[in-house]
C-alpha cells in the first residue's frame, strides 16, 4: 500500500512541473560555479532584443515573445513549435548581487550570471589560544 502512494505521489508531481514548465514556456537550469550563480533559460526562435529581465525584491523576471515569420503566399501544414509570450520568474537569494547581473543569448539559450555577494562567501576565522 505504501509503494503505491508514492507512485501516486510522484505521478501528481511530475503533473504538477511538466503543467509548470508547460505554461511558464521556459525551462531552466540553475548553478553555481566558483563565485557567481547561472541561470540558463531556453529561448529557442526568441529576438535577443526583445528579451526583458527584471529584478524586483529578488524576484527575477524574463519575459520574451517566440513569432513565427510571416512569409508571403506560405500556408503551415504544422505548426508544433510554440509561438507568443514566454515568461519566467525565479525567487533569489539575498545573498546574490542583482545590481551586478549580466545577461548573454547564445544558440537560443539565455544566461545570466549573477555574483555572490562578498558577505555571502566562505570566510575562515582563525582561533586564539588562550
Amino acid at each position: 500500500m505504501v509503494l503505491h502512494d508514492f507512485r501516486e505521489f510522484d505521478r501528481l508531481t511530475a503533473r504538477v512541473f511538466d503543467t509548470a514548465t508547460r505554461t511558464s514556456g521556459a525551462r531552466l537550469d540553475a548553478y553555481r560555479d566558483g563565485e557567481n550563480f547561472f541561470i540558463d533559460i531556453d529561448l529557442p526562435g526568441v529576438d535577443p532584443a526583445g528579451i526583458d529581465i527584471s529584478v524586483d525584491r529578488k524576484v527575477l523576471t524574463v519575459r520574451a515573445e517566440r513569432k513565427r515569420a510571416d512569409r508571403e503566399g506560405v500556408r503551415y501544414l504544422v505548426t508544433e513549435r510554440p509561438t507568443g509570450p514566454v515568461s519566467r520568474q525565479v525567487f533569489l537569494s539575498d545573498t546574490l548581487d542583482t545590481d551586478r547581473l549580466e545577461a548573454r543569448y547564445e544558440n537560443g539559450v539565455l544566461t545570466l550570471s549573477i555574483p555572490v555577494t562578498e558577505q555571502a562567501k566562505p570566510r575562515k576565522f582563525e582561533v586564539a589560544a588562550a
